[in-house]
């Protein structure tokens, strides 16, 4: 049985990664405007579609929706391991 865990375990975080890096792809390498180079817009954010820029910073969000969800998970299960020393009065506290 804890292997079955273990394994849903890494395809959480693979899921995650796999996710952010879509998202990264679509954003900086993928949604460009003619003749852009990849990577940030610098400049050129004032001389894009509206829809273009709509769908660039909606793949941002999702990312940055990634990001922050595979941070709270990994919070989440490795809260025990995340604690500093002379601080393991919190940790009785929180198990009750």
């Amino acid at each position: 049985m804890k292997k079955k865990w273990k394994i849903l375990h890494w395809l959480i975080i693979i899921n995650f990664v796999a996710e952010i890096i879509y998202g990264m792809v679509q954003t900086f390498f993928i949604l460009l405007p003619p003749g852009a180079s990849p990577g940030p817009l610098w400049g050129l954010s004032e001389e894009i579609t509206q829809e273009l820029m709509v769908a660039r910073r909606l793949y941002a969000i999702e990312t940055w929706i990634a990001i922050a969800g595979l941070s709270i998970y990994l919070a989440i299960v490795y809260r025990k391991k995340l604690v500093f020393p002379g601080k393991e009065e919190d940790t009785e506290i929180d198990d009750q």
